[in-house]
């Protein structure tokens, strides 16, 4: 057995400076003195508008996805006030119960059988959850969402973030 340990990750700042360096960007990078964050020395006009383009670039799939899927949902008045793109992924918030059914429904989702079915009743945030999680998977082809229901306040559920390739083709599920 080899007792070798692994290689340290490379550092943040290590990482920045070779992405950089890789696109052809000079920067100066470096770790602050209080260690917990990482500084850009400034950057030639030139190079920060090549940045500024590569960023763009590299977010436009998720933004461009995010923009659908918040006007298909707007279409359905389902509201998503916490969809935003973060790190690369979309993060699709806080939604009311009402809406995350309506979502549910649109998904094709099954409510759970209960014993006494009263069709005027809403359904309550654990069933909503159990309904999209089960709802997603199917209508995406792609993994689960993550839902969960806000321990203070249960009218509100928590969704996760997805990659824009699964807001994509949760888009096309809500399309037709």
């Amino acid at each position: 057995m080899n007792d070798t340990a692994a290689p340290a990750p490379p550092s943040p700042s290590s990482e920045l400076r070779a992405a950089l360096s890789e696109a052809g960007l000079r920067a100066g990078v470096a770790d602050t003195e209080a260690g917990n964050l990482v500084r850009i020395a400034p950057l030639d006009p030139v190079d920060a508008q090549q940045l500024a383009r590569l960023i763009r670039t590299g977010t436009k799939r998720a933004f461009k996805a995010a923009r659908a899927l918040r006007e298909i949902c707007a279409g359905y008045r389902i509201d998503l006030p916490g969809l935003r793109v973060r790190q690369g992924r979309i993060a699709l918030g806080p939604i009311q119960v009402d809406d995350a059914a309506r979502l549910a429904r649109l998904l094709n989702a099954v409510p759970p059988a209960t014993e006494q079915p009263d069709t005027d009743a809403a359904p309550d945030a654990d069933t909503v959850r159990a309904m999209l999680t089960q709802a997603f998977p199917q209508a995406t082809g792609c993994g689960a969402l993550s839902v969960s229901v806000r321990e203070h306040t249960p009218d509100l559920l928590d969704l996760g973030s997805i990659d824009a390739r699964t807001a994509r083709r949760l888009i096309r599920a809500l399309q037709f």
